[in-house]
């Protein structure tokens, strides 16, 4: 059976699209995949009208960044529950950590949740639309039981999890990559001891943490944006999603977008003119640099990784387009830790 056919099946056992009043399915096709997910588009249709009415995304989890393994989906089902009041994130409908007692292809977890149709956003036009974004996203209380991971000092924890990276493979070819990145970490642990005590006096918001350009889904003639792909949220400081967003490792990563410091002043006024946020342009540009600096280390590291993984062992989910990346990225590891 055909992974089109196991999805419809499931589909049809769990009894998810009856109580979202979809009373029969019509399609199933792939949508997307990333590097620990895959996304199928469901059409149903209603009883009254057999013309295609409704539209969700199933997500089929094949792994975790965050060490939850079958718990990562239940996870991003939470964190996205959270975010529902804020507008800009996929509505969650249903979970299930126990699908692969139906099929082995599922046994990692499934997701329904909404379908957000438009484009990837424009660096170039859409800098207001993700400051909004933001804005909506941090400004949503953190539940007061929550079971989210907690990054009370973002450079810190983000140094302590790059190292995880480069040292997972030990038989790695790449030792000048991981040399390198290394002695940049020791750099980025010293801004971060000596900045801790202004992120420790910020709010702890939740924070997306991969903020690139194909995770913001823009629908121009709706005229509306949302940020979609919450698996590896945490609560932590609002500077991880704003240095992610405007960092170089990440506006690379699927444009050639190199944000000026005219850009980085824009987004951050309108970031917050929109949170309502008594602190300056300046300060807010302080911190963020701080994060641009130590997501680069993130960023690169997790490149260093997943180059062992894509050449050196078998893995779920490949994309010949993120490997290119990948070795773009490390053959100019220089002209990013300058």
């Amino acid at each position: 059976m055909d992974k089109k056919n196991i999805i419809a099946s499931y589909l049809h056992s769990s009894g998810w699209l009856e109580k979202l009043q979809c009373h029969s399915l019509s399609d199933v096709s792939f949508l997307a995949a990333g590097e620990y997910n895959e996304n199928w588009i469901i059409t149903g249709t209603t009883q009254k009208n057999l013309a295609p009415k409704n539209h969700f995304v199933f997500r089929i989890n094949h792994g975790s960044q965050l060490g939850l393994n079958s718990e990562q989906i239940r996870y991003e089902f939470n964190v996205l529950s959270a975010l529902e009041n804020s507008t800009v994130t996929p509505i969650p409908y249903f979970e299930d950590t126990n699908a692969g007692n139906f099929n082995s292809v599922f046994d990692r977890g499934v997701l329904l949740m909404e379908y957000l149709p438009g484009t990837p956003l424009d660096y170039t036009q859409d800098l207001d639309r993700a400051a909004k974004i933001f804005a909506a996203v941090h400004t949503q209380p953190v539940p007061e039981q929550d079971c989210f991971v907690h990054q009370l000092n973002p450079v810190a924890d983000i140094v302590t999890e790059s190292l995880g990276l480069l040292a997972r493979f030990n038989d790695h070819p790449k030792t000048a990559v991981r040399r390198s990145l290394e002695k940049y970490s020791k750099r980025i642990a010293k801004l971060g001891e000596q900045y801790a005590p202004a992120f420790a006096a910020e709010k702890q918001v939740i924070v997306n943490t991969e903020v690139n350009s194909g995770n913001f889904i823009i629908n121009r003639e709706r005229n509306t944006a949302h940020l979609v792909d919450w698996e590896k949220a945490v609560v932590s400081s609002r500077y991880q999603d704003l240095g992610h967003f405007i960092v170089p490792t990440t506006t690379l990563w699927k444009t050639d977008f190199i944000a000026t410091p005219e850009h980085r002043h824009h987004f951050l006024s309108r970031y917050k003119e929109y949170a309502k946020l008594d602190h300056s342009v300046e300060e807010l540009a302080i911190l963020t640099g701080i994060l641009e600096k130590t997501i680069i280390l993130r960023g690169l590291s997790w490149c260093y990784m997943a180059w062992y993984e894509y050449t050196k062992k078998d893995r779920a989910l490949k994309n010949n387009d993120t490997f290119a990346t990948i070795e773009r990225y490390l053959d100019n590891l220089e002209w990013f830790l300058q």
